[in-house]
């Protein structure tokens, strides 16, 4: 008798560093293995110590390349797993870049608290790295990529296939097709983060094919976002209303994904003449690596974006005026503009990367606008901006939040969940046991847990850390 359980270490009750098991007689499949993003003790602390035996995971799988899903792996493989990463090849290609950033970062953010240590700052503590690039080179070597749609073997009684999540370029849902006895087979798809209809470039989400389990993120299950159609609008506001005054617009942005997005409709503003030309810096190594790496994968666009763009040998992310920013000294020089432009900068939620210097030197300014597209997980300085804190602390000094917040929520490569509603009512629900819900805050579960069920689910559940669920 086959006997299956599903249970998590993160991104429960939570939208940061997502891992789930599910275990097949005692084989342990790995979802995700992301950072945590928190307060800098509890982050440290929980990222260097996993929660399992990384010697007892018999395969892992990656659903897309957030930081949150890919961000330690390094550690998996520090702990012994010799094992393989399965994912796409867009994700393989985006999760190098994010990995290699985030040993980047790690050290140098140490460096930096070290120098302010030396000059007198005595409250403050080094934390990290935590891994290395000489890590991330050894993770690298486990990855096995397959396109969507093509089933192959994981082990004895499971088979698994990629399905096109529609979040970031190449992200996926995972179905596990498990052999029980008798003949039977039992379906269990994990969300990875579900996408939404009409993103710029992306494919809209695949359905899955019918399910007995639904391992269903739930970021967005309480809120619902501005229509889509809404993005240049005001976008263009914010430009206009920011060069009237002489400011900056300074945007923390996810370097994957989020980027490309503002990249994209910043290019349709000026080819529409509704806001003036000046100059856009994406200051971001990493975001400069992305974009390339978006433009190697035209498996994973939609046929609008070919219209557009590709059929016209245009490209989305070109333009005049726009300015990659790789090297750091160029990077410092931003410091000095003295006359209005766009800054993209990481990291997404301001824990760390050149974004929190580029809040540091223009958050006091009542000229300058900071623009939030995306999500800010508790305990974030992003959250504390987008909660629009009077003052808040960077580097340990505090400064007063002068400039202009603005928030668009129309951004989000996250389902809302009437998007989730509309995503779960297109199978046989007849045959769906159970969704559980993860990477989502209790709150949002909540909501999310009464739409489903208004919809005919007859089963939703928050998973809790390291609760056992028995599927079979």
């Amino acid at each position: 008798m086959t006997h299956v359980r599903l249970y998590s270490y993160g991104a429960v009750q939570e939208v940061t560093g997502s891992k789930h098991i599910l275990e097949v007689d005692g084989k342990k499949i790995l979802v995700d293995c992301g950072m945590f993003q928190g307060r800098r003790e509890e982050t440290y602390n929980k990222n260097k110590n996993l929660p399992f035996d990384p010697k007892e995971i018999e395969v892992a799988f990656l659903t897309h390349g957030h930081f949150d899903h890919t961000g330690n792996f390094p550690s998996l493989i520090k702990g012994g797993y010799e094992g393989v990463i399965y994912s796409t090849p867009a994700t393989y290609d985006l999760a190098s870049l994010v990995l290699y950033d985030s040993a980047h970062i790690q050290k140098r953010d140490a460096e930096f608290i070290k120098k302010l240590i030396r000059k007198g700052r005595k409250d403050l503590k080094v934390y990290g790295p935590i891994y290395d690039e000489e890590d991330v080179t050894e993770t690298l070597s486990h990855f096995v990529t397959y396109p969507y749609n093509r089933r192959f073997k994981v082990f004895d009684k499971v088979e698994a296939e990629f399905y096109d999540a529609g979040h970031i370029l190449g992200s996926s849902m995972i179905l596990f097709n498990i052999e029980l006895d008798h003949y039977k087979t039992l379906k269990v798809g994990f969300s990875g983060d579900l996408g939404r209809k009409g993103l710029p470039f992306l494919r809209n989400p695949q359905k899955l094919p019918d399910l007995d389990y639904f391992v269903l993120e739930s970021t967005y299950g309480n809120r619902l976002h501005d229509d889509l159609s809404t993005v240049k609008e005001e976008l263009s506001e914010v430009i206009n209303s920011t060069y009237k005054k002489g400011g900056k617009i300074i945007i923390p942005a996810f370097a994957i994904e989020r980027t490309q997005e503002i990249i994209y409709h910043i290019h349709e503003l000026l080819l529409e003449n509704k806001i003036p030309k000046l100059p856009v810096y994406i200051d971001s190594p990493m975001a400069v690596h992305a974009t390339s790496i978006f433009k190697s994968h035209p498996e994973c666009f939609d046929r609008e974006t070919f219209k557009t763009f590709y059929d016209k040998k245009e490209s989305p992310f070109d333009f005049d005026g726009v300015n990659y920013i790789v090297n750091v000294e160029d990077s410092k020089k931003l410091n000095y503009l003295k006359h209005p432009a766009i800054i993209i900068s990481a990291s997404g939620m301001c824990e760390h990367g050149r974004i929190v210097h580029h809040l540091r030197n223009n958050i006091e300014n009542p000229a300058n606008t900071i623009l939030i597209v995306g999500f800010m997980a508790q305990h974030t300085l992003g959250r504390r901006l987008a909660d629009r804190e009077p003052e808040v602390k960077i580097f340990g000094e505090k400064l007063k939040v002068n400039a202009r917040i603005k928030i668009i929520n129309a951004f989000s490569a996250h389902a809302d969940y009437n998007e989730m509603k509309e995503y779960v009512s297109q199978f046989d629900l007849s045959k769906l046991k159970r969704i559980f819900l993860v990477h989502g805050e209790p709150d949002a579960q909540e909501h999310l847990e009464k739409v489903l069920e208004g919809v005919g689910v007859k089963d939703v559940k928050r998973v809790f850390y390291n609760e056992k669920y028995k599927l079979a």
